[in-house]
């Protein structure tokens, strides 16, 4: 279509694929089960041939990938199952909760927050894979680069702010200043007493394990280079007093490490993912 993005974000196409890769190349048991983002790319058939594709040097950023996106799933499911009817995702990029889990999804209404061209894009990726956009799934178009207003948007796509809901944000603060992640929190603890926020940030690398710092610095350098460059890092302390600066209450610190003891501590093939993206998890 005209004007039309006619792929993926290359961040989120490479979030999805190495989500894809977990499952073809990693043994079983497997974290996460999700190649439905790997259709909804359609990288070609050479796609495990490019070097960010490489099975053994993304061992660990793959693992952090299916780590978190099962942390968050668990959430989601613990506080559905507490009677929370509403989760919005906040740079939804190739979430696939919506597909992958729709017994869960259907009782709910599930916001996706993301640019107004990916949102175009990722409609017609869904009603050409089958798939569709049924009427508890709110692709929410927000141009983030005019500044535009995502609780507004938020609100005209039906979000209910008088009832509670869970909000996940991840992958998305290191493109942000302090500034703009401080604002987000503080609108966030307005939501309706007993919602929850499940946040990532990447910590300093001086913070890493030894095993992972020349990976970030290689990200880094990635993400500057593709003219998305990181441009926020956060100790967990940093974090935790912004996120009670600005109103929420429960706040905790969830680190990669643990990630992996929770996700990983079983597996014999060594498979953990890397310590440099933490989660914040705060309530209203």
């Amino acid at each position: 279509m005209t004007g039309m993005q006619a792929q993926a974000d290359s961040t989120a196409e490479r979030t999805a694929l190495w989500r894809a890769m977990h499952v073809q190349v990693d043994a079983a048991p497997h974290v996460v089960v999700d190649e439905i983002g790997l259709a909804l790319a359609d990288p070609g058939d050479d796609w495990t041939s490019r070097p960010d594709m490489d099975p053994v040097g993304t061992r660990p950023f793959r693992a952090a990938m299916v780590s978190r996106a099962r942390f968050i799933e668990d959430l989601v499911v613990e506080h559905v199952d507490r009677g929370v009817a509403q989760y919005v995702i906040l740079g939804s990029g190739l979430d696939t909760f919506a597909q992958r889990r729709p017994e869960i999804a259907s009782r709910i209404q599930v916001f996706e927050v993301d640019q107004p061209e990916h949102q175009d894009w990722k409609r017609q990726r869904l009603i050409a894979l089958g798939y569709g956009v049924p009427d508890w799934l709110h692709l929410v178009p927000v141009d983030f680069q005019t500044n535009a207003d995502w609780w507004e948007q938020l609100l005209i796509a039906g979000f209910d702010p008088k009832r509670p809901a869970v909000v996940a944000s991840a992958g998305v603060t290191m493109y942000l200043t302090k500034d703009v992640t401080a604002e987000t929190l503080r609108r966030l603890a307005g939501l309706a007493l007993g919602s929850t926020v499940a946040m990532t940030f990447l910590i300093p690398t001086e913070l890493l394990d030894d095993a992972d710092r020349s990976g970030l610095q290689a990200s880094t350098e990635g993400a500057r280079s593709s003219g998305t460059p990181f441009v926020s890092f956060y100790t967990p302390q940093e974090m935790l007093g912004i996120a009670r600066d600005e109103g929420l209450v429960g706040a905790r610190h969830v680190s990669g490490t643990e990630l992996g003891e929770r996700y990983f501590a079983d597996r014999i093939d060594g498979l953990r993912p890397s310590s440099g993206e933490n989660f914040l998890v705060a309530n209203t």
